[in-house]
């Protein structure tokens, strides 16, 4: 069977990488990731993530596999920063607080859909405004939800999780795996 990665983010195929699976294709979709009114985080990435796995329909002896990871303080979810602004209040936001990681995973083949939302407690220390600043200047906040990224500069800024770490990065790699072999891809395969 074939894989399809329906992402165009570069730190989930270099999580799959990382634990041996190579996607055969990758075929980022384009759906809209508008929140619905009062949609509450969790449900908010499951939804996202198997839109975008049913997105690219059904396709023989392929599976899909799509993930949305969101980052959310309370019920408020915090995507993607739309500029240096925003990002700058995700973090103002953040700093010295608790906020959840949630990210979904959805994996199509054979018509159907399996699913599985990973959440993470992250905590971020009490950011200084030259860190913050810094952290700005370095661009790292582009395209990343909640407008950080633990596996770079920000990683300095996190002194506790509770949970997946490489959930935090985008793709929470036990349950992906576990996903994966239930319909018989395995680490290692060849493409």
């Amino acid at each position: 069977m074939r894989l399809i990665l329906a992402s165009a983010s570069p730190r989930r195929r270099e999580l799959l990488a990382q634990v041996g699976v190579i996607p055969d294709e990758i075929r980022p979709a384009d759906i809209d990731e508008t929140p619905a009114p009062r949609e509450l985080p969790r449900p908010y990435a499951a939804r996202l993530a198997g839109e975008k796995a049913a997105a690219l329909g059904d396709l023989p002896d392929s599976a899909v596999l799509a993930a949305d990871t969101v980052v959310s303080v309370g019920r408020r979810i915090l995507g993607k920063p739309a500029d240096e602004t925003e990002a700058r209040a995700f973090l103002t936001l953040l700093s010295g607080r608790r906020h959840m990681v949630h990210t979904g995973v959805a994996l199509r083949a054979g018509g159907a859909t399996r699913l599985r939302v990973v959440a993470t407690a992250v905590k971020l220390k009490r950011l200084s405004a030259q860190e913050i600043a810094f952290y700005l200047e370095s661009g790292e906040w582009q395209g990343k939800a909640g407008g950080y990224g633990i596996q770079g500069i920000a990683g300095a800024f996190v002194p506790w999780i509770g949970g997946s770490y490489s959930n935090v990065v985008g793709l929470p790699l036990t349950e992906t795996l576990a996903l994966l072999n239930s319909v018989g891809i395995a680490p290692g395969r060849s493409a």
